[in-house]
């Protein structure tokens, strides 16, 4: 049976630092399951709300203690551009062979998951912007190109009988000391959607977006279950 933490896959990077400085504004019960528990501040690591459990995505019962306790996963894991993957498939194995398994053992069905514009979807418009990024990153970055699309055909293929959702983003600036994400976290509403819709834009600050994250916690994102929009700073008004 689930449990009623929120899950963080991710958490040590700055937009993983943004979310759990979030969560924890919002007194969400939250579990961060990381390798390198080091790059947590010391400010966040000593929260009440925040249970912090060690290990890698392959080590499934230090991931199960994890799963066991929440009753929704929000992800954050990815390949960075500079990455050189051998196996172009590893992101999309963490979440068939370990994380699915495990969210189906402990009864937790809801998951949003980060990918990016490579990912395309028949419902975008054309823009300037998503073809070029696609064109740069398959060409030089191929590893990490085909990283995302693997993971995106596996929560299309693998995950129909889980509420997933996988958010789409290009550039996230911004910092995540406590100053930086106080400031960013107020920029006014994001954009969700498809790209090249009216109010879409290619970036979105680390702390608006996991303030959506946040939101989604408590069923504002919904009606994207088993699709791909795409999360951006607003650019109408």
């Amino acid at each position: 049976m689930a449990g009623s933490k929120v899950l963080v896959l991710g958490g040590t990077g700055p937009a993983g630092i943004c979310l759990l400085r979030e969560l924890a504004f919002r007194k969400r019960a939250t579990v961060v399951f990381a390798r390198n528990i080091s790059k947590i501040p010391s400010d966040l690591a000593s929260n009440g709300f925040l249970e912090i459990i060690q290990g890698e995505m392959n080590d499934v019962d230090a991931l199960s203690r994890a799963v066991a306790q929440c009753s929704i996963v929000l992800s954050l894991l990815g390949p960075q551009i500079t990455d050189r993957l051998e196996n172009h498939s590893l992101y999309a194995e963490i979440y068939k062979n370990n994380l699915f398994p495990l969210m189906r053992k402990h009864g937790v069905r809801r998951i949003l998951a980060m990918g990016t514009l490579s990912i395309q979807r028949p419902e975008d418009s054309w823009t300037f912007f998503q073809p070029m990024v696609v064109f740069f990153v398959r060409t030089f970055c191929n590893s990490v190109y085909r990283n995302v699309i693997n993971v995106a055909n596996t929560f299309e293929h693998d995950a129909g009988d889980l509420d997933w959702t996988i958010y789409r983003i290009a550039q996230i600036p911004g910092e995540s000391d406590e100053l930086s994400w106080k400031t960013d976290r107020e920029g006014g509403e994001p954009f969700v959607g498809w790209i090249g819709e009216n109010g879409w834009t290619n970036s979105i600050k680390r702390a608006a977006l996991t303030r959506w994250l946040a939101d989604a916690v408590d069923g504002k994102a919904d009606t994207w279950i088993r699709k791909m929009p795409a999360v951006s700073r607003s650019g109408s008004g």
